[in-house]
């Protein structure tokens, strides 16, 4: 009720008020237009006429400087403005003569202001400068255009309309609607971007960029192969067999759903498995590796597409580069005579994780370089351990390279091959520790040799832990001491140390039940069991067939008449009871060190997990956003002294040899590509590519 009464209060007041305010001003101009010393302008006013018309004009002029250049000319009257030449004559008649104004006159044009009316006019002449101010520089501009406006009653004042907004259409000019508006430009035809042919997998588009994504993520191979190691020899100096190895997360798709929010960066179209798939293989051909470690591999894509695809390249049929293109998707299934086959088949082994999981780990290699002499599929679940009720695998496979036969008759040692995906709960490294632990000794028995040595080792995946952590650095140095540790501090993933609760490690680590000891090895590995056989004759065998334990019925024995009633009669002179001797091994009693695990495969990284030349870390994913290096690619190698340093350990080459890798990416460079996964990149990963070679020896 009071509101209703100011508002019927307050809106006659604000009239009235407005009505004073506009006549204040009008007397305001006439007094100054009256005490005026410049004789131009009194002249130019005294050939004006001073009739009524003439005085509504200067109001109306008066008016238009107050509430500025972005509103219209409203009339009060019907009188001649309302015709639309009368209104432009009024605005010509103030600027055919201009002259200089008293400075200390505060209701004057400004420059600005002149230049507007002057650039409607089309006029050429020259201002003067007002009020002090120095004179625009004239700029070739665009052209002021007269657009239509609408005419209904909340469109009463005229705007400036935006670049691009004249319109087209046929209008009647309106005086009382005309508003003042930049011509517009032509704007060019933007032309569609390319839609990316994949026959069979559907038309997707990715989004336009102005760089190619393979210019910003392109990659340098770095080459070994001609630098010399420190024997102060080469790398090729003998006669080598080599290889290269590829070690990929490629995203599973059922875990990129699950974590959706994850992916929140990314184009719909470029997560599709179709686009990721296609892409994925392009890559493969690309890089053309010799030996092929996946993780994140779901079951069903697998067996349905990754496996039967990659079986079948080396045939020709279905995955074929274009010669001129760098990863460009460009496959095609037709005549493959213009096109060029990279790889031969390969040979898969696939692990899928326990439990209801539905993806795990892959390793293929070509079976016409390397030839598989055992696999060994680990799993990392035992039931009824708390440490180790995880559902994360690996997989390990020893291979024989296959050497030409030009070469007669020589001899390459196997090769070691593991795979393996494990934990990632920043929170758990006890558990990540005890997978490792399980691993390592597959490896140390799969690789041994009858000698007592290892065959060269070459160990892969996501390890997910950063380099420096305490998991990284026991598999570089071989040993680490945990005891005390906090849980979150092994794999480095992530700063705990705020919390006021933080799991620590105890020792031992794992119970001996697991059959694993202290130095990543089984059991039954360190304690063989006795080759020789023991040998009885018949007269020692038959001594013991009327013993006192012979001629006992057994407990619970059915009695059977003229079967199982009769009690053997011991014949004269046979002994009672035989000194039986001691047959039975001891159970191997192992030693347990105290928090300190070991191992003896002496691993070192392909990678230093340091760009020089950009001064910052490499990168192989970025969850969040964040980059961080989780994938690794260790391989065997000869341990030297290193000086003063008994903390750390330096390798050189041995039987394998580094002979080049594929360099990885900082995060600024990954964040110029909209960060992982990306329409060039079809992982969250970025893949890890190594080349080795491997010593050939004459029989």
């Amino acid at each position: 009720m009071i509101a209703s009464c100011l508002c019927y209060l307050l809106l006659p007041a604000a009239r009235l008020f407005r009505a004073l305010s506009d006549a204040f001003f009008t007397c305001r101009k006439n007094v100054l237009l009256a005490k005026s010393s410049s004789p131009q302008v009194e002249g130019n006013f005294a050939m004006a006429p001073r009739g009524p018309d003439q005085e509504e004009c200067e109001g109306l002029l008066q008016q238009w400087r107050e509430e500025g250049s972005g509103q219209v000319l409203l009339t009060v009257s019907d009188g001649p403005l309302v015709d639309k030449g009368l209104a432009q004559s009024s605005l010509a008649l103030l600027m055919d003569n201009p002259g200089e104004q008293d400075a200390a006159s505060e209701d004057k044009w400004s420059s600005r202001q002149l230049s507007d009316l002057r650039a409607a006019e089309n006029l050429e002449e020259s201002f003067p400068e007002v009020l002090g101010e120095e004179p625009l520089p004239e700029v070739e501009g665009p052209v002021w255009a007269a657009v239509p406006m609408q005419t209904g009653p909340q469109y009463v004042d005229s705007v400036v309309l935006p670049v691009g907004a004249l319109a087209t259409e046929q209008w009647e000019e309106d005086p009382a609607v005309v508003a003042w508006s930049i011509g517009p430009e032509p704007v060019p035809a933007q032309e569609e971007a390319p839609i990316w042919p994949f026959e069979g997998l559907g038309q997707l588009q990715p989004p336009p960029v102005e760089v190619p994504y393979h210019e910003i993520l392109w990659r340098e191979w770095e080459d070994f192969s001609t630098q010399p190691d420190a024997q102060g020899l080469e790398a090729g100096d003998g006669p080598q067999f080599q290889f290269t190895l590829m070690s990929y997360n490629i995203l599973a798709q059922d875990l990129m759903q699950q974590s959706s929010e994850l992916y929140l960066h990314c184009h719909p179209d470029i997560l599709n498995w179709n686009y990721r798939f296609a892409n994925l293989m392009q890559e493969f051909q690309h890089w053309d590796p010799d030996i092929l470690c996946l993780q994140e591999v779901q079951e069903d894509h697998y067996w349905e597409q990754l496996e039967p695809s990659l079986r079948m390249m080396g045939n020709a049929a279905p995955w074929h580069v274009c010669q001129s293109s760098f990863l460009q998707p460009c496959f095609r299934n037709s005549n493959p005579s213009p096109w060029r086959v990279f790889l031969a088949g390969f040979t898969c082994f696939y692990k899928r994780r326990t439990g209801c999981k539905t993806d795990g780990c892959a390793v293929c290699y070509k079976p016409a370089r390397f030839r598989l002499l055992c696999a060994s599929p680990v799993e990392y679940l035992r039931p009824g351990l708390e440490l180790l009720n995880r559902d994360n695998v690996g997989l390990v496979l020893l291979l024989q390279p296959l050497v030409p036969e030009g070469l007669g008759q020589v001899s390459v040692a196997p090769l070691c091959v593991a795979n393996t995906h494990v934990l990632y709960n920043p929170r758990r490294g006890d558990v990540k520790l005890a997978q490792m632990a399980i691993l390592l000794a597959e490896v140390d028995k799969v690789a041994k040799l009858s000698d007592g040595s290892h065959c060269p080792i070459i160990l892969c995946g996501d390890l997910n832990s950063v380099p420096d952590s305490p998991l990284y650095n026991f598999i570089r140095d071989g040993e680490l001491q945990y005891h005390g540790m906090p849980a979150w501090k092994v794999s480095g993933q992530e700063d705990f140390s705020h919390q006021l609760y933080q799991r620590k490690l105890q020792a031992p680590l794992w119970p001996s039940s697991l059959g694993i000891t202290d130095c990543c090895q089984y059991v039954t590995s360190c304690h063989p069991k006795k080759q020789e056989r023991r040998k009885y004759s018949r007269d020692v065998l038959l001594r013991f067939r009327f013993c006192n334990t012979a001629c006992q019925r057994p407990i619970g024995l059915v009695l059977m008449e003229g079967v199982t009633d009769a009690k053997p009669e011991r014949p004269a002179g046979w002994a009672e009871s035989v000194l039986e001797e001691d047959t039975s091994e001891p159970e191997p009693d192992f030693p347990r060190t105290v928090g300190t695990i070991q191992h003896c495969l002496h691993l070192t990284s392909v990678y230093t997990h340091f760009l020089p030349q950009h001064g910052r870390p490499e990168i192989t994913t970025m969850p969040l956003g964040l980059g961080m290096t989780v994938d690794y690619i260790f391989f065997s190698a000869e341990s030297r002294e290193n000086g003063n340093r008994t903390d750390r350990r330096l390798y050189q080459d041995g039987t394998l040899k580094l002979l080049g890798r594929l360099s990885l990416l900082s995060e600024e460079i990954l964040w110029a590509a909209n960060g992982l996964p990306n329409p060039f990149c079809s992982s969250d990963h970025l893949c890890l590519l190594a080349s080795f070679g491997m010593e050939v020896t004459a029989l």
